[in-house]
């Protein structure tokens, strides 16, 4: 089994959470290491004795026996969790405690608690989301990098001082602490990233990891159980995840091929997911607040109400994002709302849009922006220009999924992916 696997992904993260909360944040290394350990003895023991029957229940069984040996070997050289005490201290106790907290409500609480801690109020917005994503959600540093649009020494340095922070707290945080509401803001930020790595990240293996985006929602999910974190933001960020979810089926052809929003086929998008989506979004209409959530949750509603990809309403789409710009304005949204308005009134005028768009340039690694580009000039029957776009695109494409993507665009064009960039 491959350490990157899904499974090891997902269970490093309950791993560390349980584990931490049983040292304590401040021997967040320890715990590291721990999850580690129990990795690496899977590698080896599955690699004589195959997968066993339950996976995850193995590895958490694994992670427990090493807790106990670590806490029976330094408990007299190391404090741990203060809010155990002594209960750490007496054989009698000792296990008994950690059987509790390697329970099934247990983990899925220090969960919901792990992302709080790693969202700091003395860390910036960007620190927090790195941090949870590296910490709980087992992301590389060049996932997130590429997730942020920043320099993999940037995401380093991001990840190195959240780590400082958290080792020095003593406790996760309590989900009754008075500063929730603040930290909430960065966990949806956080699953938002999350899911949108999944959804259409840049992994060097494929465009689309539904992994990803299941684990998001699994996150999403404790938020939405939870009575302290079900806001109306938490429903609308919910609701566009199911709502993108929704279209996964239709997002890889029996090829094995991307497909864009506008070639899918929508009788292959889930209708329950659909449902429960717009039940979501119709909840998080209850609150004053208007979030970028609620606004992406809106859009993936009105594309989901279109039967086929020419009954969209444009007009609307184009006012939605106007409104999105308007909260949180960046160069992939405005990218985007181009696009919108080139359905809406041409190709002339996207590409006038595009034109338009502040901070082009961190546009410039990004295939997609190329792409929309060729796409546009290739409706104005300029395919040579068109082809220059999508060659640029390809040349940046992030994996073989994007690569014979692009390269069906080319030849579209008339063109051969061959040629001289």
């Amino acid at each position: 089994m491959d350490p990157v696997d899904p499974l090891f992904r997902r269970e490093a993260g309950h791993m560390l959470a349980t584990l931490t909360r049983v040292f304590g944040v401040h021997n967040l290394a320890l715990a590291e290491d721990v999850v580690q350990d129990a990795l690496c003895r899977a590698l080896e023991v599955w690699k004589l004795q195959g997968v066993p029957d339950n996976p995850a229940a193995w590895l958490m069984a694994t992670a427990k026996r090493r807790a106990l040996d670590v806490l029976r070997r330094e408990r007299t050289a190391r404090t741990f969790a203060p809010e155990l005490g002594r209960l750490l201290e007496s054989e009698w106790t000792l296990v008994p405690v950690v059987e509790e907290l390697f329970g099934a409500a247990a983990i899925q609480d220090d969960q919901l608690r792990m992302m709080f801690s790693c969202c700091h109020p003395r860390l910036p917005e960007e620190a927090q989301v790195a941090l949870m994503l590296h910490v709980l959600c087992g992301f590389s540093v060049g996932e997130i990098a590429a997730a942020f649009l920043a320099t993999e020494a940037a995401i380093e340095k991001r990840i190195s001082r959240g780590k400082k922070v958290l080792a020095g707290s003593t406790r996760l945080f309590e989900l009754t602490g008075d500063d929730l509401s603040a930290r909430l803001s960065a966990v949806h930020r956080a699953l938002y990233l999350l899911f949108n790595e999944g959804y259409h990240g840049a992994c060097a293996k494929e465009a689309v990891r539904a992994e990803l985006c299941q684990e998001a929602m699994r996150l999403a999910a404790l938020l939405v159980a939870h009575p302290l974190t079900s806001t109306p933001a938490t429903d609308a960020l919910t609701a566009l995840m199911c709502l993108l979810a929704a279209r996964l089926p239709a997002r890889v052809d029996a090829s094995g091929d991307l497909s864009s929003l506008f070639d899918q086929d929508r009788s292959r998008w889930d209708r329950r997911l659909i449902a429960e989506g717009q039940r979501l979004l119709d909840r998080s209409a209850t609150g004053p607040a208007l979030t970028e959530y609620h606004v992406e949750a809106a859009l993936a509603s009105v594309h989901a109400g279109a039967a086929r990809a020419e009954d969209t309403p444009w007009g609307t789409v184009v006012s939605l994002y106007d409104t999105l710009m308007a909260i949180r304005p960046s160069p992939v949204v405005a990218l985007n709302r181009a696009i919108a308005v080139a359905q809406r009134d041409g190709p002339e005028r996207g590409l006038e849009e595009i034109g338009a768009i502040e901070g082009r340039d961190r546009l410039a690694a990004y295939p997609f922006y190329f792409a929309a580009l060729g796409e546009l000039e290739l409706r104005r029957g300029r395919r040579a220009i068109a082809g220059e776009h999508f060659r640029a695109a390809l040349a940046l494409a992030r994996n073989a999924m994007e690569r014979r993507f692009f390269e069906r665009r080319l030849r579209a064009c008339g063109e051969s992916d061959e040629g001289d960039p």
